[in-house]
């Protein structure tokens, strides 16, 4: 039992846009469903450091691609009021101006609403789900369970191939830097969440282009 029941105190309901989520997560994609097919979340989060435990997001940019297209109309960058604020992150990211903040709810309730039927998509992307996570906890949102891509597992596995040694890889050579110089990408808008966003479904497109080449043309294939 847990000290709050103890207590009488009762967690706060669940809102419904987390519901709608959950829910929405009982639609498994089909996995000979085509790549071109599939809709992709691109995002980024920029934050006061790299401790999911102590640091906080500040902002967060997400693009939509679908059929080798990003959807440049529907891209997103919100920035949140920080709790606190680190001179390296604001050599880093530069938010130092005052920014028209949005709630830590609605950040959450546009990107569970974005991430919904798609795959979500990011450059250590178990970092940034990690940090979303800890904004929305409080909120009820215990888990993010969308099917998701890293586009530095993706890059590794079209060039070293499926079954590598991870310790036998050079990680600042698949550095979103040295990923966007490798394929021709114009490093603009850098260590900005909308730009970074970009940079990764620019990257995204080129590494999916590398993937129909192999043979992996569908979601299974893609994900296996």
């Amino acid at each position: 039992m847990e000290w709050k029941s103890i207590f009488g105190i009762r967690p706060l309901p669940k809102p419904a846009y987390i519901k709608a989520y959950e829910q929405s997560l009982l639609k498994k994609i089909p996995k000979g469903k085509p790549i071109r097919e599939l809709e992709f979340l691109v995002f980024d989060t920029e934050t006061t450091g790299l401790e999911v435990k102590k640091d906080y997001v500040l902002s967060y940019g997400a693009v939509i691609v679908t059929n080798n297209s990003i959807r440049i109309s529907e891209s997103k960058e919100f920035y949140l009021r920080p709790k606190k604020r680190s001179k390296e992150a604001v050599k880093v990211h530069g938010l130092v101006q005052e920014r028209p903040y949005i709630s830590r709810e609605k950040l959450i309730k546009s990107f569970l609403s974005d991430a919904t039927n798609r795959i979500v998509v990011g450059h250590h992307l178990g970092f940034d789900l990690a940090m979303l996570e800890k904004v929305g906890r409080k909120l009820g949102l215990k888990k993010i369970r969308q099917p998701g891509l890293d586009t530095y597992d993706l890059a590794v596995r079209m060039e070293v191939g499926k079954f590598y040694n991870p310790h036998t890889i050079a990680s600042q050579d698949y550095s979103l830097d040295k990923l966007c110089e490798r394929y021709g990408i114009s490093l603009d808008d850098r260590h900005t969440a909308a730009g970074d966003a970009l940079l990764t479904a620019q990257l995204l497109i080129k590494l999916l282009k590398v993937a129909d080449k192999k043979g992996i043309k569908t979601f299974g294939d893609l994900m296996a």
